[in-house]
């Protein structure tokens, strides 16, 4: 992906047949239907690449094994379907992950074993593995550090893992393949409308230069997630409150307090949620709250009762007592929910299924879901931008198209690592990331900022704050030889980043 090449096709006074707003996991999957199915399609994130809740989930591609419990067999059906597309067609940004739930009764062995059996028969041929009982010992195996302490056994399943901003930025990469245009720090400023009301195209800002382009199109897909609704108050001012946003948060600790390879699923906990305890890129992800929030912000930030819920539900299952200081980073995400008036139940048992709507405008509206399904969502809002549009029906591709292209990433990685040895020299010693990546993230994948890199690109941010603050002033460095920057750059880069990264440290 080239941002220079993206601003010429965007240039270009040609109408598009689709326009997408918004980067994240469903917008790109959108990109990546309407493109494959042959649709000129642009898209404009006005931040970078899953900058938002796509970057910032629990790193799980699931059915969700708690709405069995809530009756949504739908739901979990779809979800299973779509997590088996996803692991076919990205295996190399995702895996099968063991989960054992920890049990305390033979009643409580007997319902979810019961529970997960049904999971794994709604799997069909799509299943990962089989349910199956585990004695007090065998749970101890799969879970080392877990407090024995009236254990009676567990439950172990199977489930999927992911990487997900970089499944985000492969997506990306996937959708330019298929012939689509893909632009971040491009902001939709406003819609242009013909005499009848209808959208004919809109304003987009390169955030970057400042400067503006009209762009024509048939119809706009709306996939701006927790932004939904100012998108939607941009066709129509009196639209508002159709996602009720919850904040998750997720502690990272070091694998030394969770050892072994297994996950730990706690399906109920004093706020309704699931406590999630999963190996990720030999850290430990803790995870997650759900807590309603009025203000919608691109960096929000944790709740001091949020971390302590969860260092204190963490240390009644766990061995040891961790502590605020042995955080690694804290991260938070915001959910989009579609709102129901009428429903008075909290966030955290608000539907997971996603919401269609197209405005009188002909904006196409796609929100709620989760990153799971984001495949089956753009296929929805594709086929109703088709409609809207009447562009000739093409069929969706999707469910069996590969996602990336790993084998040209390590010979491109390979070709800059055997340059110099300063170039595959690492980053940080803790750490297996190479200068060659940073390289490879400016040329190939559209990093414009430090945050871009240390943030989305290779994850250093999320697992280890601190010393993601210690190496920036070095990939900047780094970076501004690529992007022909300054030394004014570098330093506007490291304060603005070390401002970011001190939000991940509590």
């Amino acid at each position: 992906m080239n941002r220079n090449i993206m601003l010429e096709h965007l240039a270009n006074d040609t109408p598009w047949d689709i326009v997408i707003i918004g980067g994240g996991a469903t917008g790109v999957g959108c990109a990546i239907d309407a493109a494959s199915r042959g649709y000129k399609t642009l898209l404009v994130e006005q931040y970078d690449f899953a900058k938002g809740t796509s970057s910032k989930s629990t790193k799980l591609v699931h059915g969700g094994v708690r709405y069995l419990e809530q009756g949504n067999i739908s739901l979990v059906m779809e979800a299973l379907r779509e997590r088996g597309h996803l692991l076919k067609n990205a295996p190399h940004l995702t895996n099968i992950q063991s989960f054992v739930i920890p049990v305390y009764s033979l009643w409580e062995q007997l319902f979810y074993t019961i529970g997960l059996k049904i999971y794994d028969i709604l799997s069909g041929t799509l299943s990962l593995g089989k349910t199956k009982f585990l004695s007090k010992r065998q749970t101890t195996e799969h879970i080392p550090s877990i407090n024995t302490e009236k254990l009676y056994g567990g439950v172990l399943y199977y489930d999927g893992q992911f990487d997900d901003s970089l499944l985000c930025i492969e997506m990306a990469e996937t959708a330019v393949q298929q012939g689509a245009t893909v632009l971040n720090y491009c902001k939709a400023t406003s819609f242009v409308k013909d005499n009848e009301g209808k959208i004919s195209g809109l304003i987009i800002e390169d955030v970057i230069s400042k400067e503006t382009q009209h762009v024509k199109t048939g119809v706009v897909i709306n996939a701006t997630g927790v932004f939904t609704n100012a998108v939607m108050q941009l066709d129509d001012a009196h639209k508002h409150e159709f996602v009720s946003p919850s904040q998750g948060i997720h502690l990272v600790i070091d694998n030394k307090f969770f050892n072994g390879t297994s996950a730990m699923m706690i399906p109920k906990t004093s706020d309704g949620r699931v406590l999630f305890a999963v190996p990720w890129h030999q850290k430990v992800i803790l995870g997650t709250t759900d807590t309603p929030v009025d203000t919608i912000k691109i960096e929000p930030t944790p709740l001091k009762e949020e971390v302590d819920f969860i260092l204190s539900h963490f240390n009644k299952y766990c061995n040891g007592s961790i502590t605020r200081d042995d955080v690694l980073s804290v991260y938070v995400g915001l959910r989009p929910l579609v709102n129901n008036k009428k429903s008075k139940a909290k966030t955290a048992q608000l539907s997971r299924a996603h919401s269609l709507t197209v405005s009188d405008s002909g904006l196409i509206t796609i929100t709620g879901g989760k990153w799971t399904t984001y495949r089956r969502m753009a296929q929805d809002a594709v086929n109703n931008a088709v409609f809207v549009a009447k562009l000739e029906r093409e069929k969706c591709v999707t469910a069996n198209l590969p996602i990336g292209n790993l084998t040209k990433r390590l010979e491109i990685l390979n070709q800059l690592n055997q340059t110099t040895p300063e170039v595959s020299a690492l980053i940080h010693p803790k750490y297996l990331f190479t200068n060659a990546e940073i390289i490879y993230a400016v040329r190939y994948q559209m990093a414009i900022t430090l945050e871009d890199i240390l943030a989305r690109r290779i994850r250093l941010l999320f697992l280890d704050a601190r010393v993601a603050i210690e190496v920036a002033p070095m990939v900047a460095t780094i970076m501004a030889k690529e992007l022909n920057k300054e030394e004014d750059w570098i330093k506007d880069q490291v304060s603005s980043f070390n401002q970011l990264a001190k939000q991940y440290i509590f």
